[in-house]
């Protein structure tokens, strides 16, 4: 069976929901912890995908130059490979910053402060010939919990997806690799031990945590409802099944020539 090289980069972030979807679909999963030991492997050549997962730690590294995790470094490598090889990638709020940050892109403690709980994002235009999200609806409901965003997109990269105070929300790099600002992943349970552990910032925020569990279980039905069939089709395109997998070539335009 075609396996995912899944990395869980915080014991409060696993695959949750996004595995069972995964597995249903037909793609097994191994997941690496390596918070708590497990090596970064050198390459991709046993697994058909890599999926990155979220964390609380910054994608960037600190004033003196550490990482924000020690492993970060042999993981965005190992991002690199993954899109030079063309091998199906997903990264998940950190994953997708680190995803971004590994190919020259921007991550910053974001000025709009925090976005927790329920939200909206908008497609953009480039969406629509997308393999993944041109079946994505205008608006999906997304699960929001970060305090840094990409900032600058890498300049190879084609934006999917924004909102109002974050404009990058999600992207592709090449072909074959995906960012996600947002969880998709995540449940009211996990929800409520986020809450509990970032409970000094919640309350700085004038958030209350119950409401905002009570929040996310409410829009569960709405966010399986989207992202259970796109983390079917990101399956797909890793077993080689997804239909219209490659994405259409936009023919080269230049500027007529003076009198013509």
């Amino acid at each position: 069976m075609s396996t995912a090289l899944v990395i869980e980069n915080d014991p409060t972030d696993d695959l949750r929901r996004l595995g069972e979807w995964l597995t249903d679909a037909g793609l097994a999963v191994t997941v690496l912890r390596p918070h708590a030991g497990d090596e970064i492997p050198d390459n991709l050549e046993r697994y058909a995908a890599l999926v990155v997962l979220g964390g609380d730690q910054s994608a960037y590294p600190d004033v003196a130059g550490t990482p924000g995790a020690p492993w970060f470094p042999a993981l965005e490598g190992l991002l690199r490979k993954a899109v030079r090889h063309r091998v199906p990638t997903l990264g998940v709020c950190l994953g997708g910053q680190l995803l971004a940050a590994a190919h020259g892109g921007l991550v910053e403690r974001s000025t709009s402060g925090p976005e927790i709980g329920p939200g909206l994002v908008g497609k953009r235009d480039a969406a629509d010939t997308d393999p993944l999200f041109k079946w994505v609806p205008l608006l999906p409901d997304v699960i929001q919990w970060h305090r840094d965003e990409i900032t600058e997109l890498p300049l190879n990269s084609t934006l999917l997806a924004a909102s109002s105070r974050f404009p990058h929300q999600a992207f592709r790099i090449g072909d074959r690799a995906w960012g996600l600002q947002f969880h998709i992943e995540c449940d009211a349970g996990m929800m409520a031990d986020w809450t509990r552990l970032g409970a000094a910032e919640l309350d700085e925020l004038g958030y209350d945590a119950e409401t905002v569990v009570l929040a996310v279980a409410d829009i569960l039905p709405d966010v399986e409802e989207v992202w259970q069939p796109f983390a079917a089709r990101f399956a797909a395109l890793a077993l080689g099944t997804l239909p219209d997998a490659d994405i259409p070539v936009q023919p080269f335009r230049t500027l007529p020539l003076l009198g013509q």
